[in-house]
């Protein structure tokens, strides 16, 4: 079991660190990176060797965190996961760390521990501000590099402050990140409004795969490998998909079934105030947040979708009534 530390006895368990691995989440998002890069540059600020890492490639529209930063080889000496819900998130190359990692900072109230220490507030929208708080607590002043991170953190993990995560707190963070420097308006813009023509030709078969069960209050959305080889669309091009069956209206529940090289799919799970995506997510050994939440089953297309249906009846007993 996890220690639960407050954010500035985390700061204080940094500052007597050094040669500090970063670890990032699979398939990674602007939350984990933009925690990861902001805090690696508050941490070299302070004269620390830091570096961050992830299973996977980091997308082109992300690049911008790391420039300026130097590589850094060293061996680890303290490792640090951010925006890490379970260790199992680390992706296969990442998850023999987990045994190693001394702190955690994350924001999902599903999270399972495998940390030494743990900083979680699930009421935080991003873990993004949790690390703002710790890069406080560190005494370092927060610069342009950092706001970006931060802000993107945020803005991601809010659905550009839309999303129910949303709090008086979040528009005061990101609005100190602004005053810090933070260039909000090409961050929103490549975040929400770019697309390549890979993911619309993606999008357009996604959408046409859409299936609504019990009265259409929920959809569910496929995405195949074939798909993904037609289109010519790569994993980052898949971000900002899963919400699209929630946005229909009258959904409660909406589902996205993402086909991986083993034939088994990711489950990302979106919901409104009807329903708790996280408790549905939890009954089949996934988790996340009430909106927002994952996992990630295996079998044919009909069993996958029956088996999240019974999930659903269960957490949500109202839609039981529509069974159909």
């Amino acid at each position: 079991m996890s220690e639960r530390i407050t954010v500035s006895q985390a700061a204080e368990i940094l500052k007597d660190a050094d040669r500090i691995l970063i670890l990032t989440h699979q398939f990674p998002d602007g939350d984990t990176l933009g925690s990861g890069y902001a805090l690696c540059r508050a941490l070299r600020v302070l004269g620390k060797q830091a570096r961050v890492i992830c299973n996977d490639p980091i997308p082109e529209k992300y690049e911008y965190m790391i420039d300026g930063m130097e590589e850094q080889t060293f061996e680890p000496a303290f490792v640090c996961a951010v925006d890490v819900a379970d260790s199992r998130l680390l992706g296969e190359g990442l998850e023999p760390y987990a045994a190693q990692t001394v702190l955690c900072i994350d924001h999902h109230g599903s999270h399972r521990d495998f940390e030494k220490n743990l900083v979680l507030d699930a009421e935080m929208g991003a873990t993004a501000m949790l690390i703002l708080q710790v890069i406080e607590e560190l005494g370092v002043a927060v610069d342009t590099a950092m706001a970006d991170c931060l802000y993107t953190g945020i803005a991601t993990d809010t659905g550009c402050f839309k999303y129910s995560n949303t709090t008086p707190l979040t528009h005061r963070m990101a609005a100190q990140l602004m005053e810090a420097g933070a260039h909000a308006e090409p961050i929103n813009r490549a975040m929400f409004d770019i697309k390549s023509r890979a993911r619309l030709a993606l999008e357009q078969q996604a959408l046409q795969s859409m299936e609504f069960y019990d009265g259409g209050r929920v959809a569910v959305m496929k995405i195949t490998e074939k798909m993904m080889q037609q289109s010519g669309a790569a994993e980052f091009d898949l971000e900002g998909l899963s919400p699209l069956p929630r946005q229909i209206e009258g959904v409660w529940v909406g589902i996205t079934l993402r086909q991986k090289a083993d034939g088994s799919y990711k489950i990302s799970v979106r919901t409104g105030a009807h329903a708790d995506a996280a408790a549905i997510c939890g009954l089949l050994g996934g988790g996340g947040h009430a909106r927002a939440a994952g996992c990630t089953l295996s079998g044919s297309d009909e069993q996958i979708v029956s088996c999240l249906r019974e999930a659903i009846y269960t957490s949500v007993p109202r839609l039981a009534e529509s069974k159909r």
